[in-house]
């Protein structure tokens, strides 16, 4: 398959950053996107809300459905898939992006926030991919894609942040369990991380700033690098823990120079990529500072 057009996409936190990216993406091929997300009025901090980024999906070509939606309510979580199959037919497509972040170690956790990631990360995800897979297996090419990292058990991703991380492996164990259960199915089950910091409100508002954002890639990045993938043979690819850059590779990309808020800043290195992990020829980036404090993404 080479093109999204007709296909209709389920995509958790789309109203900014990577989850709209991933929905502009396939809007340009006239894709039909429910953005579900829980902004519904604007933020002093974070641009965007599912009405803004519906139009943004229209203007790009595709069709959009605007859901007010908290991921971890379940009645909110099928009532949005009901409807998102009510205006289009079905669904084809699930992105679990939504996530929430806390860069903390065992004693500044609240278990408040705790619950909040686990509920969001974890079991949010879990749960709208339970909720979407009936839909998914009457699909002609169905995917589910996690926004989450590559399962590499290094005591480094815990020490500063036990918690988050967790929460955070917990989606990809979500893409460990579901892409074994649904493989007869025909259902693909993918995981996709960012090689580096991502030109997000979560990086400029929480990571570092603008110096942060300039060492980073626009979202662009992991919208191009996600359609890559959504528009491969569901039977064929599944299981599989892709970083960005990698899959663009691999699909013919040369030059990520565009993807760069900065060419003249360093590239900054992503939480949870593989230390073995060898970026495409010419890619170099620098690795992340110790981070502590709270940021709440999705």
């Amino acid at each position: 398959m080479t093109s999204l057009k007709g296909k209709t996409l389920f995509i958790s936190g789309a109203s900014r950053g990577i989850g709209l990216a991933i929905a502009l993406r396939a809007a340009r091929d006239g894709a039909n996107v429910a953005i579900a997300a829980k902004t519904a009025e604007p933020h002093p901090k974070l641009k965007g809300t599912i009405y803004t980024a519906a139009d943004e999906v229209r203007a790009a070509g595709g069709n959009a459905l605007p859901v007010l939606c908290d991921i971890r309510d379940e009645a909110q979580v099928t009532a949005a898939i009901e409807e998102t199959v009510a205006e289009f037919g079905g669904i084809d497509i699930c992105v679990n992006n939504a996530s929430a972040i806390s860069l903390t170690d065992s004693q500044a956790t609240d278990m408040k926030r705790f619950d909040l990631m686990m509920g969001i990360n974890t079991r949010g995800t879990f749960m709208v991919s339970k909720y979407c897979i009936p839909h998914l297996k009457r699909a002609a090419n169905p995917h589910i894609l996690m926004l989450s990292p590559p399962l590499d058990m290094k005591a480094k991703w815990f020490a500063h942040s036990t918690a988050y991380t967790i929460a955070k492996f917990g989606m990809s164990l979500c893409v460990l369990g579901l892409s074994a259960e649904l493989k007869t199915s025909g259902v693909a089950v993918n995981a996709l991380w960012p090689r580096t910091t991502i030109a997000t409100a979560a990086v400029g508002n929480l990571l570092g700033g603008d110096a942060m954002m300039r060492a980073s890639r626009k979202p662009e990045i992991m919208g191009d690098a996600a359609y890559a993938i959504l528009t491969r043979p569901s039977r064929e690819f599944t299981g599989q823990f892709c970083i960005d850059d990698k899959v663009l590779y691999a699909s013919g990309v040369r030059d990520f120079g565009p993807y760069r808020v900065d060419p003249t800043v360093p590239l900054m290195s992503d939480f949870f990529v593989p230390d073995d992990d060898v970026p495409p020829p010419g890619v170099t980036v620098t690795a992340l500072p110790s981070v502590g404090g709270v940021q709440k993404a999705g």
